[in-house]
């Protein structure tokens, strides 16, 4: 890699737009609270904190980050962030946007203020933005998903990316207690045990015939077919069930036997590789099977009467708890659980659908609330006055979740001991059955929905504050234009040259990462990252370096601050992505429409946009909420079933979704922009 200082000083004598030294930015932005803007808040600060550049940092100075920027573009920065998120941040602004030139929001807002003349429509200086330009070029999806008029193809905001083109959440799972349970010769022993509950869960997979899974091979060089013999073996709910109630060991030594059976012993005495291994082809109900068997063997696996299955990351928050539901969608095979914008996904048809007008959503919950009146679900999820889920690992209480590698997999180096075998882990995605119009029967395959493109939120300019005034209206296009460079890239990610390894001529040291080379962190931001933020890199680069605050987040920091556990479950997730093995959505728009990414925004109108808001139990505070204090309907059927009225099954709560709350209205308004757009795409690829 050639040294990117250079080539950041390259960039500034090519930029064609340029500010005087003397213009000052005011900027609104930030990432959701006053620890995490871009200058240094009293409660991280303290009375001065030094970091891995040697330099010591008070209240209200900028972040590494930013003062790097004032010195490479030439501005400057006045922080006048309200420390919120971003829609309360620009609620907070949006009546006096003269007094701010850049502010945070959410990207449906911006561009709805954009349209009112309220913010600079970004399209217009695309000329003065090579960097910026390329990069939307090379990301078709990415320029439609930020695109706020499909007349004009304004652009009001900046689109921020946690990472591109890569999985999101995952499976994780306590690889250690499956292999204790499941692996080795002859039958399962165990001093204790406890009893499964009556059961409750039906199947969803086949109780006869065969199915054909495409897998990696175990060494991760090729795929093989991995067949599912339901003649041979049953299904494995299906027998639990018509046994009852059994004892731990007994429910193991069935799920052994099955094992064995189904796959005709492929899995050998690992059969915990069924579901943790690189050739792994667990489905919902095997899992169930699992799930039945670590709830009844808690003495076994940590010694106490109690254990849970499935847990939530903070079981009291509902921003964690809504990752059960998007869990389900992948158990069960059902689209628009994990949407990139609400609960939409293009079907094959190409045509928008609206995950909570359709009965299959609800078919899945009811699986889930099946799940949960058998206690294999938390205690702490189903009843939010119980524990914090957060001490379930850290007290060998849980065994599964679905979440965020990096930030979770820390916990083998804090609350686990990988040395004594213990081991929290990405797994493999489940075999489920998916309706992606190659089959009218369904594939039996795996899909992942949580595929990373456009975030929520972005940094937009506000058009009064920049008025009149070419310095500050330059000064911000540049920083846009900066952030998307090479050097603005790693800058956004990394921070400044200090906190990153250098070679003796200067140039970074490098690593390999998605095939591309990236700088490799230095010895004292590594040690600090654990000091400061317990190996949280993105709770580090947001509260004190100021990077990953919007723009282009690269996963390569992230990467390396990884723990080895988790580095290797994900690299067999990778593996799998990389052969084919793992289906998910395209930054594109694909032949199938069924694997086109929903955008992250669509460009309604300013009178669309109001009705849309008039939906309220479909506006994100309403009856679908993912915010922390919010409530979301889904999670309280898994949790309650079905209580509310109109809502007595999964056909009557899909309809009253439809016609009660608006959601055929609202789906004919997304439906509208979402074929604008795609006539504007058409005529843009002419």
């Amino acid at each position: 890699m050639k040294k990117l200082l250079s080539l950041a000083l390259v960039f500034v004598m090519l930029f064609s737009v340029s500010a005087s030294a003397e213009t000052v930015l005011r900027m609104a932005t930030g990432y959701n609270s006053a620890k995490t803007g871009i200058a240094f808040d009293a409660e991280t600060a303290g009375e001065g904190i030094t970091l891995a550049d040697g330099k010591t940092y008070n209240t209200g100075d900028l972040k590494p980050t930013w003062v790097a920027v004032e010195e490479i573009l030439g501005i400057k920065f006045e922080d006048k962030y309200q420390g919120q998120s971003a829609a309360k941040e620009f609620e907070y602004w949006k009546d006096r946007l003269n007094e701010v030139d850049m502010v945070s929001g959410t990207a449906a807002t911006l561009s709805e203020y954009g349209e009112a003349g309220s913010l600079v429509n970004l399209a217009e200086y695309m000329d003065q933005m090579p960097n910026f330009k390329a990069y939307l070029e090379a990301n078709p999806i990415v320029r439609l998903s930020i695109t706020g008029n499909t007349t004009t193809g304004a652009i009001y905001f900046s689109p921020y990316f946690d990472g591109v083109n890569d999985i999101e959440r995952m499976p994780l799972m306590r690889v250690d207690w499956a292999a204790k349970l499941l692996d080795g010769e002859g039958e399962f022993t165990a001093d204790a045990c406890g009893q499964t509950a009556a059961p409750v869960y039906q199947p969803y997979m086949p109780t006869s015939g065969k199915i054909e899974i495409e897998t990696p091979t175990l060494d991760g060089t090729a795929t093989e077919i991995v067949t599912k013999d339901y003649d041979a073996a049953g299904n494995i709910v299906a027998l639990m069930n018509e046994k009852g109630s059994m004892s731990g060991v007994e429910a193991v030594n069935m799920l052994r036997a099955y094992i064995d059976k189904a796959y005709n012993g492929y899995y050998g005495t690992q059969r915990s590789n069924l579901f943790v291994g690189q050739n792994a082809a667990w489905d919902v109900d095997e899992l169930v099977a699992l799930l039945r068997c670590v709830v009844a063997n808690a003495q076994t696996l940590n010694g106490t009467d109690t254990v849970y299955g499935l847990f939530s990351r903070e079981d009291n928050n509902n921003q964690r708890r809504v990752d059960m539901f998007r869990f389900a969608g992948h158990l069960f095979g059902v689209r628009g659980m994990e949407s990139r914008q609400d609960y939409l996904y293009i079907d094959t048809d190409g045509a928008l659908h609206d995950a909570r007008q359709e009965a299959a959503t609800y078919e899945a919950l009811e699986n889930m609330n099946a799940m949960a009146d058998e206690g294999l679900l938390s205690k702490a999820f189903m009843d939010t006055a119980e524990v914090n889920s957060g001490n379930y690992l850290e007290n060998d209480l849980g065994f599964m979740s679905y979440d965020y590698n990096q930030t979770q997999t820390i916990m083998n180096a804090t609350k686990l001991q990988p040395e004594e075998g213990e081991k929290y882990m990405a797994v493999m995605v489940p075999v489920a059955r998916w309706f992606d119009g190659t089959d009218e029967n369904g594939v039996y395959m795996r899909f992942t929905e949580s595929w990373r493109s456009v975030k929520t939120d972005g940094w937009g300019i506000s058009k009064a504050g920049v008025e009149g005034n070419a310095d500050k209206l330059n000064a911000a296009l540049s920083l846009i234009d900066y952030a998307y460079s090479e050097k603005g890239q790693i800058l956004m990610s990394y921070g400044p040259d200090a906190f990153i390894k250098t070679k003796a001529d200067g140039s970074y040291e490098t690593f390999i990462f998605n095939g591309k080379e990236m700088p490799v962190i230095a010895d004292a931001t590594a040690e600090e990252l654990w000091a400061k933020a317990k190996g949280n890199y993105t709770n580090y680069a947001r509260m004190y370096l100021g990077s990953t605050l919007s723009f282009a987040k690269s996963q390569a920091f992230e990467y390396q601050c990884t723990h080895e556990v988790g580095k290797e479950g994900a690299g067999k997730i990778s593996v799998a992505i990389g052969l084919g093995t793992i289906k998910h959505p395209e930054l594109a728009i694909t032949e199938n429409g069924w694997y086109t990414s929903v955008p992250t925004v669509l460009p309604n109108t300013k009178p669309e946009s109001d009705q849309l808001n008039g939906f309220t139990e479909l506006t994100s505070s309403g009856k679908f909420s993912s915010a922390k204090g919010g409530e979301n309907i889904l999670v309280n059927l898994i949790v309650n079933g079905y209580t509310e009225e109109g809502m007595s099954d999964a056909e009557e709560t899909a309809q009253t979704v439809t016609s009660a709350w608006k959601g055929k209205q609202y789906l004919a308004l997304k439906s509208r922009a979402w074929q604008r757009l795609q006539e504007y795409y058409a005529d843009l690829n002419k």
